[in-house]
């Protein structure tokens, strides 16, 4: 008898531990105001690229996970605050982010390319800009190359979205925007843009995208290797083809 209690409650103590492996929910922390990265549909649900490498990332890694959505000024904070668990919101991987936070493997490659007005002559050196008003968003890579790069020979307007950056660009408000090309990409293909086209080269060709995690959560290695899956196994071809046709990783 003493042996079967013993042998019970084993098996007790083991399905209640695989139930609640199985029942883990992890947050994931998303601007969702960042097309076709992160948006969100006519019903309010958040969706895009980063979305969707995320749900991919859960899946491998067998937990369920819910979107957190925050205001990109505030996105790192919150994540150290611990309203989510990992952010995966197309954030750059800089040495700066990196002493607040934690990055994971990159999981996709971006560029940094100027847009502007298709009927003007724009040039990105430094004495055709002088004088002229960019526009790109606050608390992003851009902004910080712009600031190192031209200093006070540029004025730089800061917005809280890309999406309001875009806004000034078509009233006329800003001569240019400096943003992720895949990012100005898409909505050069929108009604919006099609006055609009890239200006010159690339002004940065290796900006490096990552998940973000807490200092020291182990949790980095677990979707650093769900994310290896997903590109082994075709998964990250087929979001990527969604919504590009070439490959961004």
């Amino acid at each position: 008898m003493q042996n079967f209690k013993k042998v019970f409650l084993a098996a007790t103590v083991t399905l209640a531990f695989s139930a609640g492996a199985m029942a883990e929910t992890l947050k994931m922390g998303i601007e969702a105001a960042y097309p076709p990265f992160n948006n969100k549909d006519a019903s309010g649900n958040v969706v895009g690229f980063d979305k969707d490498i995320g749900d991919a990332l859960c899946a491998k890694m067998k937990v369920e996970c819910t979107v957190v959505t925050s205001d990109w000024d505030g996105i790192i904070p919150a994540l150290n605050a611990k309203k989510f668990d990992f952010l995966i919101s197309s954030l750059s991987i800089t040495d700066e982010r990196k002493g607040a936070v934690d990055f994971t493997d990159p999981y996709y490659s971006n560029k940094l390319q100027f847009i502007a007005p298709k009927n003007v002559d724009f040039k990105t050196d430094k004495d055709s800009l002088k004088g002229k008003t960019i526009g790109t968003q606050r608390a992003t890579l851009a902004g910080t190359w712009l600031d190192d790069t031209y200093g006070s020979d540029l004025s730089v307007k800061l917005y809280d979205t890309q999406e309001n950056a875009y806004l000034d660009l078509t009233s006329g408000r800003v001569d240019a925007i400096l943003a992720d090309k895949y990012a100005n990409y898409d909505w050069l293909k929108s009604d919006a843009g099609k006055n609009y086209e890239f200006k010159g080269d690339p002004v940065v060709e290796s900006d490096k995208i990552g998940i973000a995690v807490r200092k020291g959560d182990p949790l980095r290695e677990k979707l650093n290797a769900a994310l290896k899956e997903i590109v082994a196994d075709g998964t990250y071809k087929k979001i990527n083809d969604k919504y590009f046709p070439f490959s961004i990783y």
